[in-house]
């Protein structure tokens, strides 16, 4: 399985940004889920995640990066640090080029066109950057 090319250091739109998760975006996460109660559901989990968790997933991002299985981006405010959502790729099957792209962002700012914008960049990028060409692109609202 090749490995997913490492994303540029912010990928840039108007109303958003795309990075690389880091261990600064937890708390951020921790309080989407509690301001969305069903967030974790909508995620297919079967609770929220903790904060030792996504520390893992933090981790352990770079090794699945390389391993070709998963990638997750952060979506932030232009010129801004705070995690404002998620883009997360799974499901990628290297052989026919597809991938499950899911894209959600915190309750508060939904409805702003975010979730839009962050799945039209990371589309973008997956297409150039990766080859992929077959993407299940889910906004979860």
């Amino acid at each position: 399985m090749p490995a997913i090319p490492e994303p540029p250091e912010r990928i840039a739109g108007e109303l958003v940004d795309l990075r690389m998760i880091a261990e600064w975006d937890i708390p951020e996460v921790l309080i989407a889920h509690q301001d969305d109660p069903d967030l974790h559901r909508s995620l297919g989990m079967a609770r929220p995640p903790t904060g030792a968790q996504l520390g893992l997933e933090v981790e352990q991002a770079q090794a699945r990066r390389l391993a070709g299985a998963q990638l997750s981006l952060s979506i932030l405010e232009p010129g801004c640090r705070d995690c404002r959502g998620r883009v997360d790729i799974d499901r990628i099957d290297w052989e026919r080029a597809s991938a499950r792209v899911r894209v959600w962002v915190a309750p508060q700012l939904r409805g702003r066109g975010y979730e839009q914008q962050a799945a039209e960049l990371a589309a973008e990028w997956l297409r150039a950057g990766c080859g992929l060409r077959e993407l299940d692109v889910r906004l979860l609202t």
